[in-house]
């Protein structure tokens, strides 16, 4: 419960955030050349609010970690091109924060591989029982 309240909390705020500062977040949007930056600015918000909502309580889990997957992966390749900086400062802060979404879609195919486990029985192929692994 830790681990997701953890990796969930982030999204949840930032998905707040964004919707609370609307205008804000549609201006960074647009400032990054991605348009129509409003319509994807309310939809990543909600996105990110329900799919953490959904892990945290672990309510569908699997699809809230798949809702904030694909919201991520278009984000990290919209919002964070640090292949296009030209200032030196700028491109490592761009990188920084693409790589930082790279670890977070992971954690959320994992986050989804759990909760398909216990759902519909795939995943990992094992388990731990009184600190030995077993494998199925």
């Amino acid at each position: 419960m830790i681990g997701r309240i953890l990796s969930c909390a982030p999204f949840i705020a930032l998905g707040i955030g964004r919707l609370v500062d609307l205008e804000g977040s549609t201006r960074h949007t647009a400032s990054k050349g991605i348009g129509p930056a409003r319509p994807g600015v309310i939809a990543s918000g909600v996105a990110f609010v329900v799919g953490g909502v959904s892990v945290l309580f672990g309510i569908w889990g699997d699809l809230g970690a798949l809702l904030l997957m694909i919201t991520l992966i278009p984000l990290t390749f919209l919002v964070h091109q640090f292949w296009a900086e030209r200032d030196p400062n700028a491109k490592q802060m761009e990188l920084a924060m693409f790589m930082k979404n790279i670890a977070l879609i992971g954690g959320c195919v994992l986050l989804f591989s759990f909760f398909a486990r216990d759902k519909f029985g795939f995943g990992l192929p094992y388990t731990i029982t009184d600190g030995a692994f077993s494998f199925r």
